[in-house]
């Protein structure tokens, strides 16, 4: 077991830092999350991802394929198209993903409370 260094930080080769450097990166957690249902082919993840443009999608696509958070498979079809899926890596993340999604729920609720409680006092 590490032990937390007298400052507070994480010791190296923290698990936090490791979790969220593969969450890190535009579009990394939205991707994950709308594979959480199972297999998409690339257009309609990106129908998904409004504002995402293709080439970008593309690269996350291959930087989450390549750090084993997704696979890749070609379907035999004419003209061929690509399906990608969670491994069990990427299916790890989901409890994680699913809590920041709950907490950011309630940060939401909370701000709208106080944005409520704001414009009754000014009144």
């Amino acid at each position: 077991m590490q032990v937390r260094s007298e400052s507070g930080a994480c010791p190296d080769e923290c698990p936090l830092d490791q979790c969220l450097q593969l969450l890190a990166g535009a579009w990394t957690h939205q991707v994950i999350w709308y594979l959480r249902d199972g297999a998409l082919r690339f257009g309609d993840l990106r129908r998904s991802l409004p504002g995402v443009s293709a080439k970008v999608l593309t690269t996350r696509l291959r930087e989450l394929e390549l750090r084993g958070v997704l696979s890749r498979r070609v379907l035999p079809s004419s003209p061929p198209s690509v399906e990608y899926e969670l491994t069990l890596l990427g299916r790890y993340l989901l409890p994680v993903l699913e809590s920041i999604a709950s907490v950011g729920k309630r940060l939401r609720a909370r701000e709208r409370r106080t944005v409520v409680a704001k414009a009754k006092s000014s009144r």
